[in-house]
């Protein structure tokens, strides 16, 4: 495969998330205090892809929450990695990125950030994918990475745009 095959792949990893999903979602109820209770709400997920695949939007309607969210995502052909901006409209302001990439059909990302004015590292990891479902899931550390805490998790399905 030639360097450019390989960032042009790279530009395809999110691909298959483009289309209309339905998502359960699992949320912690509490983070950092040892919860083991979870928070479940059902959302609509729909993504496209901008400026020629480089990037892609999502927006997320969370209906029982009464918010929506959306996803940023940015391919940088040069270092290979995607950088990944959440945002909602409950305040409109970007978070700080995660970034990372797709191997053997895993993404990870990561990122630092705040959770109750506490510095915390994140992490996103992309896993089952296929063509009609998928899962995200969200964690925290308060250690730079050498523990994490997953508070969040959605289970995607492909609705069906032809029934």
């Amino acid at each position: 495969m030639k360097k450019s095959d390989a960032v042009e792949a790279g530009v395809h990893n999110f691909d298959f998330l483009v289309g209309e999903w339905n998502v359960r979602n699992r949320r912690l109820k509490s983070r950092f205090r040892g919860c083991e209770e979870w928070d479940e709400f059902p959302a609509q997920l729909r993504m496209h892809t901008i400026l020629g695949g480089v990037g892609n939007v999502d927006e997320t309607h969370f209906p029982t929450k009464g918010y929506t969210g959306a996803t940023l995502r940015l391919f940088n052909r040069k270092s290979k990695e995607w950088s990944l901006y959440w945002m909602t409209d409950r305040d409109g302001a970007l978070t700080p990125p995660v970034t990372g990439r797709f191997e053997n059909g895993r993404g990870e990302f990561y990122g630092d950030d705040e959770d109750g004015g506490r510095p915390i590292r994140v992490r996103f990891i992309w896993s089952k994918i296929t063509s009609s479902s998928a899962q995200w899931e969200q964690a925290f550390s308060l250690d730079r990475g050498q523990t994490w805490e997953t508070n969040w998790i959605m289970e995607m399905t492909r609705i069906d745009v032809t029934a």
